[in-house]
C-alpha cells in the first residue's frame, strides 16, 4: 500500500514541501531514500520507541520511505512526525483519508511527545499559499504558526491525540491568536527605558537623531560612562515595527529557532549583542546547511558591537556588504539563500587601550602613537559607513545622584516616529529608500540643498577642523535627519552645525 503525507524544509527564509511516499510490500527491510540527514536516518529508532510506548508498532515487512523532490537535502529531526503517520496510515494500522490535506511536522520522543522545530512561521506561510487545509505541529510552535490567517493550526503534544484525529476524527484544538492584539501587546513598555539614564543629554540627542534617520553611531569614551546601558535603550526609541516588518522579524528568528516558546509575532525590534570572539559565519550567516548570522537576526532592530576594536578586522570587514545592500547572500554549489539583514549598527569602543586617553583626571595613560595603533583596528571603509561619531564623558556625581526624573522612551520616540513620517512620504516613490541614511547622492542633492551661507560654514568647519571628504554626505545625510526632528522643510545651517559636531572620528587627532 502507498501513502502520501506531507512535511515541509525551510531554506533561506523560505518553505519548500517535502511529499514523503510510504510504501510498504512484502519482505523485510527499512529504507529511507531521498537524501535524508543523519538525524533522519536515526528516525526510525525514535519512531518505533515512541509507537510502542502508544499501542502501536513498525510492522516486519518491506517498508520503503521516499522524500520528495529526491535531489534536495533534507535535514533535522522534524520529520519524525509525518513519517510516524506515513507508516501507520500505508500499514493499515489508523485510518488516513484525510491525511493529504495537512502539513505534518514534529520531533518525536521515546514516549511519544512532541519537541519543537524551526521555522515554523514560513512553513505556515507555504501551507497557506498551496491550500494545504490545515497544519499540524508541536503545541510550542502552535502561537508562531497561527500568526498566518487562513491556515487552521493545531498544537499537539503526543502523537496519540494525531493518531485520535485521523483514525477516530476526535477533534483537535485549533490555535487562534489576534494578530494585531499581539503586536500591539506590551508596545509602551519598554523594558530598558531612557528614563532610567542619568545625565548625557548630548548622548541621548545622538540616539534619538540616529533612530529618526536610521543612521549608523559609534560610541568613544572611557570604561564606565554609559556607552553600553544608552546602547541597550535605542530599541526603546526606535518607531513600532509595522507588522509587515514584525512578520519578516519573526521569520528569520523563527528559521534560526530563536523564538520564544509560546510567542506568536515578534513585537519588539530585535536588539543583538554578539561577543567579540564570534567568528565570519555566525556573525553574517551559512554553514554547511546555512543558517543566518547576527546581522541577519537583528534585521529591523539594531547590531551592537561592544569594544569595537577587540574584534577580529576580517570579521569586521565581511560586515562592508550587508552594511550596504541590507541583504547577505550565502553561495554553495547546489544552492543560494539570501538572508535580509536591514539593521541599525551601534558600536562602542574605548579611546585607547588604557580607556582613559585625553582623560587629565586619570592616571593611567597610552601615547597618541598606541592611541593610533588601537584604532587603527578598525578600518575607514567600515567606519566610512558609520554616519555618528560621537564621544562619551563619565557622568558627574551630581547628575548620578540626581533625583531628578529622566525623559522617558515613550516620549522621544514620540518624535522619532513623527520624523520618520516625513521620510515615508519624502520617499514614498522609491522602493530602496525607506529612510535618510539610506539616500543615494542624488537624493541628497535633492533633499539637502542648502543656501549660500550653510555652504560657507560647512566648507569652513571641513578645512578648519580638517574633517574628510567621506565626512561630506554624512554630514548631509545627519543635517537632513535633524531638520525633520525640527519639522523644518530645509536644511539650515543650525542643522549642519549640529551634525558637524557628530563626526569625531574625522577630526585630526584622531585618524589623523
Amino acid at each position: 500500500m502507498l501513502t502520501k503525507v506531507f512535511g515541509s524544509a525551510v531554506f533561506g527564509v523560505d518553505a519548500t514541501t517535502i511529499t514523503v511516499e510510504v510504501n510498504v510490500d512484502k519482505g523485510i527491510g527499512y529504507h529511507l531514500v531521498g537524501l535524508p540527514d543523519n538525524a533522519i536516518k536515526e528516525s526510525n529508532y525514535r519512531i518505533a520507541a515512541a509507537l510502542q510506548n502508544n499501542s502501536y508498532k513498525i510492522p516486519g515487512k518491506k517498508i520503503i520511505i521516499n522524500m520528495s523532490p529526491a535531489d534536495m537535502r533534507k535535514e533535522g529531526s522534524a520529520y519524525d512526525l509525518t513519517l510516524a503517520t506515513g507508516i501507520l496510515v500505508a500499514t493499515g494500522q489508523i485510518k488516513g483519508e484525510t491525511i493529504a490535506d495537512y502539513i505534518i511536522m514534529g520531533e518525536l520522543s521515546l514516549d511519544g511527545g512532541l519537541q519543537p522545530i524551526k521555522g515554523a512561521l514560513p512553513i505556515a506561510i507555504t501551507a497557506r499559499e498551496e491550500g494545504f487545509k490545515g497544519f499540524i505541529l508541536p503545541k510550542q510552535n502552535a502561537k508562531e504558526a497561527a500568526i498566518v490567517d487562513g491556515l487552521c493550526v493545531y498544537g499537539v503534544e503526543n502523537i496519540s491525540e494525531v493518531i485520535a484525529f485521523f483514525d477516530k476524527e476526535v477533534p483537535l484544538e485549533q490555535t487562534v491568536i489576534d494578530t494585531r492584539a499581539e503586536f500591539y501587546k506590551s508596545l509602551d513598555h519598554p523594558e530598558f527605558d531612557f528614563a532610567d539614564v542619568k545625565g548625557q543629554e548630548s548622548i541621548k540627542r545622538c540616539m534619538e537623531i540616529a533612530a529618526a534617520g536610521g543612521h549608523n553611531i559609534i560610541l568613544i569614551g572611557p570604561p564606565g560612562s554609559g556607552k553600553t546601558m544608552i546602547s541597550k535603550r535605542l530599541p526603546s526609541i526606535l518607531p513600532p515595527m509595522s507588522l509587515r516588518e514584525a512578520l519578516e522579524t519573526t521569520k528569520i528568528h523563527s528559521v534560526a529557532g530563536r523564538v520564544k516558546n509560546n510567542q506568536g509575532l515578534m513585537n519588539e525590534r530585535p536588539f543583538r549583542s554578539p561577543h567579540h570572539t564570534i567568528s565570519n559565519v555566525a556573525l553574517v550567516g551559512g554553514g554547511s546547511y546555512p543558517q543566518p548570522g547576527e546581522i541577519s537576526l537583528s534585521h529591523n532592530g539594531v547590531l551592537f558591537l561592544d569594544e569595537l576594536p577587540e574584534f577580529k578586522r576580517e570579521v569586521l570587514e565581511v560586515m562592508r556588504q550587508p552594511l550596504e545592500d541590507r541583504e547577505v547572500t550565502i553561495s554553495r554549489a547546489r544552492f543560494t539563500v539570501t538572508y535580509p539583514s536591514s539593521f541599525m549598527l551601534v558600536a562602542s569602543m574605548n579611546p585607547s587601550p588604557s580607556g582613559y586617553f585625553n582623560d587629565p583626571d586619570s592616571p593611567v595613560t597610552s601615547s597618541p602613537a598606541e592611541m593610533q595603533r588601537y584604532l587603527g583596528k578598525v578600518s575607514g571603509p567600515l567606519l566610512d559607513r558609520i554616519d555618528i561619531h560621537i564621544e562619551v564623558t563619565p557622568v558627574p556625581f551630581e547628575k548620578l545622584s540626581s533625583e531628578q526624573k529622566a525623559e522617558s522612551s515613550v516620549e522621544i520616540r514620540k518624535r522619532v516616529t513623527a520624523a520618520r513620517e516625513l521620510q515615508v512620504v519624502r520617499f514614498r516613490e522609491s522602493e530602496a529608500t525607506n529612510y535618510n541614511a539610506q539616500m543615494n547622492v542624488k537624493q541628497i542633492r535633492q533633499y539637502c540643498a542648502l543656501d549660500d551661507a550653510s555652504k560657507q560654514l560647512l566648507k569652513t568647519a571641513m578645512e578648519r577642523l580638517n574633517l574628510s571628504a567621506r565626512a561630506y554626505d554624512r554630514i548631509l545625510k545627519v543635517s537632513r535627519t535633524i531638520a525633520d526632528l525640527a519639522a523644518s522643510e530645509t536644511v539650515t545651517g543650525t542643522h549642519i552645525s549640529e551634525a558637524i559636531q557628530y563626526r569625531s572620528l574625522d577630526r585630526d587627532g584622531w585618524l589623523g
